[in-house]
């Protein structure tokens, strides 16, 4: 469990040192730091995903590139689907299946995963807390179902 928030600890850390550098970059009248407390999440239901949650922290995910947390419910499934922008994440809690080339692969917390090109992928949470995922997301948000042949 500790080994598992240390991972966790570390990867969100090198998801933020963009922020710090833009931390440095404000003196120079650059970028804004981003600095945002759980308590000050502003979480979101997702059109059309009963249960699902979304609250960016910095650009927003219906508009272009954006970085946001996501909360899938215990129940979440998603069949094969691609997103449009190439996509990195981190499960932040619960455990995560993604099925990719007819894999399955099981993340639990501090799990880093990537999906770039369209890749085609099922999603599952597992967990019966739920789960949460942190994703930055290289441009407009979205989830494309794919046509599965009929059986």
């Amino acid at each position: 469990m500790i080994k598992t928030i240390a991972v966790a600890a570390v990867v969100a850390a090198a998801l933020l040192v963009p922020s710090i550098a833009g931390a440095k970059d404000a003196k120079k009248g650059g970028p804004s730091p981003v600095l945002v407390a759980p308590s000050d999440l502003k979480w979101m239901d997702s059109p059309g995903n009963p249960g699902v949650q979304v609250a960016a922290v910095s650009g927003d995910p219906n508009k272009g590139p954006a970085h946001f947390f996501i909360k899938l419910p215990s129940t979440f499934s998603a069949a094969l689907h691609h997103h449009t922008p190439d996509h990195y994440a981190v499960v932040m809690s619960g455990t995560m299946v993604f099925n990719v080339d007819g894999q399955d692969h099981t993340l639990p917390p501090g799990s880093y995963f990537q999906f770039l090109g369209k890749k085609t992928h099922t999603t599952k949470c597992t967990d019966a807390a739920g789960c949460m995922l942190f994703v930055d997301s290289r441009g407009t948000w979205d989830v494309v179902p794919e046509k599965t042949a009929a059986k």
